[in-house]
Order: structure tokens, then C-alpha cells, then sequence
């Protein structure tokens, strides 16, 4: 029986794992499962369950940096509320370095450290990756998937939660078709897959949808909804993004109509069709903008997970702006000045935006209704 304990806790704690006995091990395991702040298969499962029952979601935010990972970390423990921290192929790219250029390399990167980080707070965490087009699953999330795979192998707990899948630019045939493909290999290895079906409007790192997309298709319709799950239903768990008008990126009033009650159209024929216990996971893409009570009406269709990207790159870089402007002649050296070191030094705007980003990320909290709910400590 593979021993999931990671290796850094035997030399951390000086613990010889030759000296424990087999039985020890496994009190350990679960002790350590109780206390891991990245959340096993069976914790995320519990997290999911939880949010669909108690009528709450959690921010799924995306992270490009460790800045950003601890900022995400600080609003979920500062709220005490369990959340979901997520990569996306460009994040992984960008982390992966200019010389470099690896999507799947730098998201495992980003992964690693977000585990570590993880560790000081007291709160429990799944990673998550976002949008992967088919054209890129294999060279993206297949070796995210086998590196799971591995870690497993060696007797550690997964690297990531669940994983998107965004084949929504594909008929809805052909959608299906590779998102059974993905969610079989998922199931594999205890992770979830999140599909889309419609197109989400807007651009987020390659997103299906733009400025042309026609309108009828920003709205997933019930007989489409009714169709995801007949294609999917066995194959392992899932989430589904639905779309009802979602737009990635900040957009003018009136532009796009969000309609929410798209998604409770979809869950009641479901519902009717397959009973209760077929209702979806559902996941609110392109929220940007979204006024706190449209997003508490999709929290009561079945919305569990809410993507947090655009706010959050605002919240971030707004005080940097702020800083450079009031401090223009300390961070930049004018008329032969040598500036100020304590300005331009990237730790003393960095911090600024990190604490930004925190408190963008504590206000979708309190709007997705987590707040105090977290699980650590309870689920095992």
C-alpha cells in the first residue's frame, strides 16, 4: 500500500519513516489529511458537497506568481473560508520564465509552491487549472495529469484537484466526445474535470468567445444541459460551466444580458428528467462587473465555483500605479538623481498590491456566502 506522507514531513519533523509501523503510518495519514491545507480528493469532494448543499460557492482565483498565491491564500484564511486557487495555461507560461516558455512546466511550478505556502495557513485549498483548449490538452494537461499520476505513485497526494477542460468552441458532439476522454483520465486519478458548454464572450488567456460571438450562443440552452449529462453521467465527477451571458473581462452596462435563470431552466430539467441527485456543480465564468445579487441568484441554481480574474488584476496593479505616480521621481533616476532605493525596490509596491488583491478577493467571498464556513480540521 502506497503511504501518502510527503517526504519534506519525515525531514521537517524528524521523523525516521523506517521506525513507524505499518498501522502508525496510516494514523499519521490520517492526522496529516485532517491537517493538509491543500485538500485531498475526498476533502475537495466534501467542499463541493458542502457549497451545494449550504447554497454558498467559493472563489476560484487566478495566480500567475507566488504574490498572487499568497494573496489569495491571505483572503481565504483571513475570512476563514475554504477557496480554490487556479492556473491558467498563460499563467503557466508566464511563470515558466522568458526562456523557457512552458505552460505545463510553470503551472506544476506554481502548483509545487502553492502547496508550500499552503502549509502556514489554516484553511483548506484546491488547485485548480483554467481554460485548456482541446488543441492544447495534450501538451498542457496531459502532463499535468501524469504528474499527479506520479506524485501518487510515490506515495504523495495529488498536485491538483480538478482540471478545465474548454472545448465549447467544438459542436457540442465533438465537446463531449474528448470531455469523456479527459473526465475517464481524470477519474483515474481521483480528480475532477470541469467542462463548458455555450461560449463564454470576452478573451481570458485564448477563452473561447469574443467580440464576434454571436448572442444566442453566450446562453447554454436546457436541452444542451440535458445533453452534457446523458454524455457524461458515470464517467467520474464533473463541473459544468453553463453559460447565461457571461462575459470574461469588465464590460458596459447593457452590453450582455446575464440571464441566471438560464441555469435554473437547465437544473429543473435535470431535475425532471434524472431526479435530484443528477443536479450539476455548476461554475460561473466572466462574472467581472456582476452586481452582488446576480451572483447570489446563481448560488441558488447550483453554482459552486466562480472564477475571480479580471477584479483582481485591477485590485492588484491599481496601488502599483498609485505608488509610481506619487513616487515618480524616487522609482525612476531623474536630471542625473540617483532615486530612491527603498521606492523602486519591487518589494515596496509589490506588498501594496498584494494586499489589494486580498481585499478584492475577501469581497467575492463575502458575495459567494464562504466566509467562516471552512472544513479544515472537520473533513478527513
Amino acid at each position: 500500500m502506497l503511504i501518502n506522507i510527503p517526504y519534506w514531513f519525515f525531514y521537517e519533523y524528524k521523523i525516521s519513516k523506517k521506525n513507524l509501523s505499518y498501522e502508525g503510518k496510516k494514523i499519521l495519514i490520517s492526522v496529516l489529511n485532517n491537517f493538509m491545507p491543500i485538500a485531498t480528493p475526498k476533502q475537495y469532494k466534501e467542499m463541493l458537497n458542502a457549497a451545494q448543499k449550504g447554497g454558498y460557492a467559493y472563489a476560484a482565483v487566478n495566480c500567475t506568481s507566488i504574490i498572487t498565491i499568497n494573496a489569495a491564500l491571505k483572503a481565504f484564511s483571513d475570512n476563514q473560508s475554504d477557496g480554490i486557487i487556479q492556473f491558467s495555461t498563460g499563467a503557466g507560461e508566464f511563470a515558466s520564465g522568458l526562456n523557457v516558455k512552458d505552460a505545463a512546466f510553470g503551472t506544476i511550478v506554481l502548483a509545487e509552491a502553492a502547496h508550500r505556502l499552503a502549509e502556514k495557513h489554516k484553511v483548506l485549498i484546491a488547485l485548480h487549472t483554467d481554460h485548456c483548449q482541446p488543441e492544447k490538452a495534450e501538451s498542457y494537461l496531459n502532463p499535468l495529469i501524469e504528474a499527479t499520476a506520479k506524485r501518487r505513485k510515490n506515495g504523495l497526494g495529488n498536485l491538483f484537484n480538478s482540471h478545465m477542460l474548454d472545448a465549447s468552441a467544438l459542436s457540442l458532439v465533438e465537446n463531449m466526445k474528448i470531455s469523456q476522454k479527459y473526465l475517464k483520465m481524470c477519474e483515474q486519478q481521483e480528480i475532477i474535470l470541469e467542462v463548458e458548454a455555450g461560449v463564454v464572450g470576452g478573451e481570458e488567456d485564448g477563452a473561447a468567445g469574443n467580440e464576434d460571438t454571436l448572442n444566442e450562443k453566450l446562453y447554454t440552452t436546457p436541452e444542451d444541459m440535458v445533453a452534457v449529462y446523458e454524455a457524461l453521467k458515470g464517467l467520474g465527477r464533473y463541473m459544468f460551466a453553463a453559460t447565461f451571458g457571461n462575459v470574461h473581462g469588465h464590460y458596459k452596462p447593457g452590453v450582455v444580458k446575464l440571464r441566471p435563470d438560464i441555469l435554473k431552466q437547465g437544473q429543473d430539467a435535470i431535475i425532471k428528467k434524472f431526479g435530484k441527485e443528477a443536479e450539476f456543480d455548476l461554475v460561473f465564468h466572466g462574472g467581472s462587473g456582476s452586481s452582488r445579487e446576480e451572483i447570489r441568484e446563481t448560488l441558488d441554481y447550483g453554482v459552486i465555483k466562480m472564477n475571480i480574474d479580471t477584479d483582481a488584476q485591477y485590485a492588484f496593479t491599481r496601488p502599483i500605479v498609485d505608488h509610481m505616480m506619487k513616487n515618480y521621481d524616487g522609482v525612476l533616476k531623474i536630471d542625473d538623481e540617483m532615486g530612491n532605493k527603498k521606492l523602486y525596490d519591487p518589494r515596496s509596491y509589490l506588498k501594496k498590491g498584494e494586499l489589494s488583491m486580498a481585499n478584492r478577493i475577501a469581497i467575492a467571498i463575502e458575495d459567494l456566502r464562504s466566509q467562516g464556513k471552512t472544513l479544515f480540521g472537520q473533513v478527513g
